[in-house]
């Protein structure tokens, strides 16, 4: 453990706190997760996380803030495939972009969808990065489908691979794949054949 600091102020202090905190989420779940064990994690002492972050859900709302913000980069970068590789493996890059995040990052994952965990709300940095992750989505599906799908579609595809990514990491799907490379074969077994379907729609599939 390193030695323990009593300075708040020290430069690298905030992300060194963050980085304990989700390896404590990854590692052992969110009930590890206290001020004082990651305080403890972070070699310095109890008070000083305090300087940073009001509680345990300041720090919860910075890893979603950072979440949201990775997850959106994911999407757009399936995004911008499109016009090379096609709507198709485009929209199959989106979802795996989507599930792949939760098989990388399982304990953020878990609490960036759950208010009562994690109230976005109260953190507008959180709550942006949130919406822009969403934009992704949108963006994908008027590619695909037009402006006028949007609103309606959005909706069928977030329900894919958000109920996709929790089978995947917390339902009988992991159970019987632990391997994250089996993980994101499945996902895309599954992910393929909605994204023909979604196609279909159009007259393209």
């Amino acid at each position: 453990m390193p030695p323990r600091s009593t300075d708040p102020a020290q430069p690298d202090l905030k992300q060194r706190i963050l980085e304990a905190a989700e390896h404590l989420l990854e590692a052992e779940g969110l009930a590890a997760l206290s001020m004082r064990e990651v305080a403890r994690r972070s070699g310095v002492t109890h008070q000083a996380p305090y300087h940073h972050f009001a509680d345990r859900e300041a720090i919860l709302a910075e890893l979603v803030m950072r979440g949201f913000t990775e997850l959106s980069a994911r999407l757009a970068r399936a995004n911008e495939q499109i016009s090379d590789v096609g709507r198709l493996e485009a929209g199959i890059a989106s979802g795996l972009a989507y599930v792949g995040y939760a098989i990388d990052h399982p304990g953020v994952f878990r609490v960036m969808f759950r208010p009562e965990l994690c109230d976005v709300t109260r953190f507008p940095e959180a709550q942006k990065s949130g919406t822009s992750a969403y934009a992704q989505l949108e963006r994908l599906v008027s590619e695909i489908h037009g402006a006028d799908q949007v609103a309606t579609l959005a909706m069928v595809y977030w329900s894919q691979v958000h109920g996709l990514a929790c089978l995947v990491i917390d339902g009988p799907v992991g159970v019987q794949l632990p391997g994250a490379a089996e993980r994101r074969a499945y996902a895309r077994s599954v992910l393929e054949p909605f994204a023909r379907q979604m196609l279909a729609q159009t007259g393209q599939g």
